[in-house]
């Protein structure tokens, strides 16, 4: 375009509005969704690649926080260092990031000193049981009163896709290219047997039963601990040859019996793997019982001394 049809267009002013959309009403733009207000625009876009199922815990996540809480002033976030822990950054609250497998510890320190906080450990099953195993069980021990959320995709997702200890047998990973023949652990039941005082496990495909179980683990008072069975597209799905993110959900809702029995019965859908991607698992609430917090412990040795 020239500069003299430039300077006719803005001589001539805007054209005029067409019949069809003359003295129509502006549209407002639609209400951000309720969960949306916890984020922290500032760090998008995410890391999380497509398909991740930490994307759709994470939301459910944000989903729980939103229909129970207008603001995250009292809430605390610590994590340590995995893609599971780097969403923690996305959360509009008080946040912590530390170092890798030390989540619990730092939490712990923070709920002593202040603890009219709730604190929320988002972790992963590397970062949080293999590396910081021995704090995941300690914490469980001592009844520490936060709530620890460990997303198991079962590898190593942002190092390089190495074995985990919840990586089930059989699969590949970059450390077990003749397939794992380790016996992985079942995380909730090491922190039930460790002493936690509620210990809970859901799936990505089933958010709403993991955003019921994440606010009855707020509400407990002593050391809670929900296990979320998510999945890794690209270093588990892609070396294992399970699919997609939408194959790998698919996989996730065949380890139910009784969902399996009907989906193998419909010609219609898509192939899926011969196996799911993880054997049988009991869901829901797993264990609930009360005994003293480690603050309420320290409180009444401190009164006796």
């Amino acid at each position: 375009m020239t500069l003299e049809s430039l300077e006719k267009t803005a001589a001539e002013g805007p054209p005029p509005e067409s019949p069809a959309t003359a003295g129509e009403p502006t549209l407002p733009e639609p209400p951000p969704s309720a969960e949306k207000r916890f984020l922290r625009y500032g760090m998008m876009p995410h890391m999380l690649c497509p398909g991740c199922g930490h994307g759709i815990v994470f939301e459910a996540m944000l989903r729980a926080l939103s229909s129970r809480y207008e603001q995250l002033d009292d809430i605390a976030f610590v994590a340590g260092i995995g893609c599971s822990s780097r969403v923690v950054g996305y959360v509009d609250a008080c946040t912590l990031h530390t170092t890798h497998g030390r989540p619990l510890t730092f939490a712990t320190g923070l709920k002593l000193a202040r603890p009219e906080l709730k604190v929320v450990v988002v972790t992963g099953d590397g970062d949080g049981l293999s590396i910081g195993g021995n704090h995941l069980i300690h914490a469980a021990r001592r009844n520490v009163d936060l709530t620890c959320v460990l997303f198991n995709n079962e590898i190593y997702g942002m190092t390089g896709g190495q074995l985990a200890p919840t990586t089930i047998p059989g699969a590949y990973t970059s450390t077990s290219p003749q397939g794992n023949a380790e016996t992985p652990f079942d995380a909730a039941r090491l922190v039930e047997a460790a002493g936690a005082t509620y210990v809970a496990r859901a799936q990505s495909y089933r958010t709403r039963e993991f955003e019921e179980v994440f606010l009855q683990a707020l509400d407990h008072r002593g050391f809670s601990f929900v296990e979320v069975m998510t999945d890794c597209t690209e270093y588990f799905g892609r070396t294992n040859r399970l699919g997609n993110g939408a194959d790998l959900l698919f996989s996730q809702a065949r380890v139910e019996p009784a969902i399996d029995a009907d989906l193998a019965g419909r010609s219609t859908l898509q192939e899926v793997p011969p196996r799911p991607v993880r054997p049988v698992l009991e869901m829901g609430v797993l264990h609930e019982s009360s005994r003293p917090t480690l603050d309420q412990a320290m409180k009444l040795s401190g009164a006796g001394s």
